[in-house]
């Protein structure tokens, strides 16, 4: 592994009240995403959700081509967790730190019909 490239991804968890929930990814696609992709360097966001009764658990999976683009995005203190203004009105908590991961592998699909 020593000399190669690998890609990292940024991971955020949060919670909202479920009844928020569909106002919240709307807010995260249209202004999160957004402020995450002209940032050099980087590859893409996932957003993850799971309603669980009545608080819905979003992850955000961002992927990045080394952690210098991640602090284009985030600033030095790259493991703090990045919010805007609107998150006030939606997050149960606000969790202070992300984490980190490399990846090592990948296998992605596109959807579509079975062949056969």
């Amino acid at each position: 592994m020593d000399g190669e490239s690998h890609v990292t991804a940024r991971i955020w968890y949060g919670r909202v009240p479920s009844p928020q929930a569909e106002a919240y990814r709307g807010f995260l696609i249209e202004r999160a995403v957004p402020d995450y992709e002209p940032v050099e360097g980087n590859l893409g966001v996932y957003i993850l959700e799971r309603r669980e009764g009545d608080v819905t658990h979003f992850l955000v999976i961002s992927f990045w081509e080394s952690m210098d683009a991640i602090k284009r995005f985030a600033g030095d203190d790259v493991e703090a967790a990045k919010y805007y203004e609107e998150d006030r009105e939606f997050l149960l908590e606000f969790e202070p730190r992300v984490q980190h991961y490399t990846v090592v592998w990948r296998s992605w699909r596109s959807p579509g019909k079975a062949q056969g």
